[in-house]
């Protein structure tokens, strides 16, 4: 509700495609630029205690930004400055998140985890869209804004409520910059994950900022107004639930890589399809397969990444997962804004549809050579995805003979 609210209050003020990427770019480069601390703190801290706090400093921020809409004092200044606090909040929040899935759960579930906790994030966003254009529409984008604060209470009473037994970190006698250059060294050093976190970058700056623009397909293009931006953004939450319920019903990994693959292939090709659609029916209708694919690839990706990461190096790993993921959609956020100012938000969409299958056709040349390192990497970590441990060592010994 926040993201349709925000997208729609910034488009209201100013009606300019440039500043909604720049109020995209201005949420999420401080993930970008800070989440290797944020990788840090993950690794070193109780990550149950730092999700705790992260989720208290957005609450304080949406209450914030909901006060000033509510007693119409908002400015465009206000939202950008908010925006990029919101961003510092997620550099920290993100990587101790994701790497606090595998406390909660343990390694042997961590796929349907990852998948599930997926089809919680998209079950709302299926719902959020839709009543937050019926919300914006009739009563403001401040009340939406209100609910966003409110909900942070149960998420936080969740969160407080969780027993999590984790040993303390032990102390580390190294600095800062070093953990940080230890992450950077093991992706650089590992093919398998440095690939997947690779075309997830790709996708994210040049794929994934399609949604920024929806505010102008919804208007201008499409001819509606705030219920019609619910109806696109709401139509992608249902391709990504039902991607992310696909997954759920997944046991093991074998196959996955070739999962990413393909869907990134085809999260570009719904991408070009849904940029040439001039009717609303059809526009939501194709925005299904774009979350479905859309979420298919980063599930996966992510699933794979922390399926093949050592525990002690998981915070740091998934903050490099982190800067990709969100951290390179600021970039693409303006680049689309601009794209769109100069040229039109279609071909701004269509283009980055197009460095998708790209980035898909480079990845999928690559993976048999990464296959054999990355079974090392899963039976390194007792994660043979469904099969016992020494079935894969065998397999890897086969392999190499």
């Amino acid at each position: 509700m926040q993201t349709v609210s925000q997208s729609w209050l910034v488009y209201r003020l100013t009606g300019s495609a440039l500043l909604l990427g720049a109020v995209g770019f201005a949420s999420q480069i401080p993930v970008f630029l800070i989440a290797p601390w944020g990788g840090i703190v993950a690794d070193r801290y109780r990550r149950h205690r730092v999700v705790v706090a992260t989720q208290t400093s957005a609450m304080v921020l949406a209450f914030v930004l909901a006060g000033l809409t509510l007693t119409h004092r908002v400015e465009v200044w206000h939202i950008f400055v908010l925006a990029a606090l919101l961003g510092v909040v997620n550099a920290f929040d993100i990587p101790a998140r994701q790497a606090f899935i595998v406390e909660m759960v343990g390694k042997q579930d961590l796929m349907n985890a990852i998948a599930l906790n997926s089809s919680m994030f998209n079950g709302a966003r299926v719902v959020g869209p839709a009543v937050a254009g019926l919300l914006v529409a009739s009563i403001g984008e401040g009340w939406c804004f209100f609910a966003n604060a409110v909900s942070y209470v149960a998420v936080i009473a969740g969160l407080l409520m969780m027993k999590v037994q984790r040993p303390e970190a032990s102390a580390r006698v190294t600095s800062a910059l070093a953990d940080i250059a230890e992450g950077f060294r093991f992706v650089r050093d590992t093919a398998p994950i440095r690939a997947l976190l690779l075309l997830l970058g790709l996708l994210s700056l040049m794929g994934m900022p399609y949604s920024v623009l929806m505010p102008i397909f919804a208007d201008r293009i499409l001819g509606g107004g705030a219920r019609s931006l619910g109806l696109l953004m709401g139509a992608t939450g249902v391709g990504a639930l039902i991607g992310a319920l696909t997954l759920t019903f997944k046991s093991g990994l074998k196959g996955l890589s070739k999962w990413v693959a393909v869907s990134a292939a085809m999260f570009g090709v719904s991408l070009i399809l849904f940029s040439e659609s001039r009717q609303l029916w059809l526009s939501a209708a194709l925005l299904v397969p774009v979350g479905f694919f859309m979420m298919l690839e980063m599930a996966s990706s992510n699933t794979l990444i922390q399926a093949m990461v050592p525990d002690h190096l998981r915070g740091r790993v998934m903050a490099l997962y982190s800067m990709m993921f969100m951290g390179m959609a600021p970039l693409g956020a303006l680049l689309s804004g601009a794209l769109a100012h100069s040229v039109s938000a279609p071909v701004a969409v269509a283009l980055g549809g197009l460095f998708c299958i790209l980035g898909a056709a480079a990845f999928g040349v690559r993976l048999p050579a990464l296959r054999a390192s990355a079974r090392e990497l899963i039976v390194a970590q007792g994660m043979a995805g469904g099969e016992p441990a020494d079935q894969m060592t065998a397999r890897v010994a086969e392999q190499r003979q």
